[in-house]
């Protein structure tokens, strides 16, 4: 049973907060990285698309995904459409973000999968998937009967909501770890950039939270196939 508040304010301050990340971190990536390349002689400029897709593909986007149930004033079956669609987009601009990563690790010769970052990483994007295929299935084609959708529906929502929080988690040990080889290698600790990466997590589990909150809450419209069912 959803939670008494109304979920659409909080959606607002959530699309405020992913813009803001969006921005923070092309801001990171564009002017204190030196820019993004999938093909470059500078291979740093290739892991660049790392933390740009991750955040704004899995994170931002799978976020939006997540709230198009509370946000939109649409019918069942467009919003299920479009959840399904903003989903996809975000699977696949996470897949890119991987292989953007293994690509600059092995052109620059550096170990693949060493870090707790780069396990969860691939087990967050696996059980994305398998979240992703299995609702197709059930909500959208062949589709289980009216039965079989309400039962899976709270399952359906628990185990995204685990694997979101999960996601969002692991962006920020990602923007952690990548702060922490920076410093490393010389930049200050209190410098600009440090902050706009501290910040730039920060902001991400801000909007991660405001995701969630969104699903607890009351949506304009209830139906069979609603978040309301958690």
């Amino acid at each position: 049973m959803a939670m008494e508040y109304r979920a659409l304010p909080l959606t607002f301050l959530a699309h405020a907060l992913a813009i803001a990340g969006a921005v923070m971190v092309l801001v990171w990536v564009l002017y204190y990285r030196g820019g993004m390349a999938w093909e470059a002689a500078n291979k740093n400029l290739i892991f660049n698309l790392h933390p740009f897709l991750m955040l704004f593909g899995l994170i931002i986007i799978g976020g939006e995904a997540i709230m198009s149930y509370k946000s939109l004033t649409l019918k069942k079956e467009v919003k299920k459409v479009i959840h399904l669609v903003l989903h996809a987009i975000a699977i696949i601009l996470g897949c890119v973000g991987i292989a953007a990563a293994f690509k600059n690790h092995n052109e620059s010769n550096i170990a693949n999968l060493y870090s707790l970052h780069s396990w969860l990483g691939i087990t967050i994007i696996s059980l994305y998937g398998i979240q992703w295929i299995y609702g197709f299935l059930v909500f959208f084609y062949p589709k289980g009967s009216p039965t079989l959708r309400m039962e899976c529906l709270p399952w359906h929502v628990l185990f995204g909501i685990f694997v979101y929080i999960l996601a969002v988690g692991n962006a920020a040990l990602g923007f952690l770890e990548k702060l922490t080889f920076l410093e490393s290698s010389g930049i200050a600790k209190y410098g600009p950039e440090a902050l706009l990466v501290n910040f730039t997590a920060v902001v991400t589990v801000l909007y991660g939270a405001f995701v969630i909150l969104s699903v607890l809450g009351r949506a304009h419209v209830e139906d069979d196939d609603s978040y309301s069912a958690i």
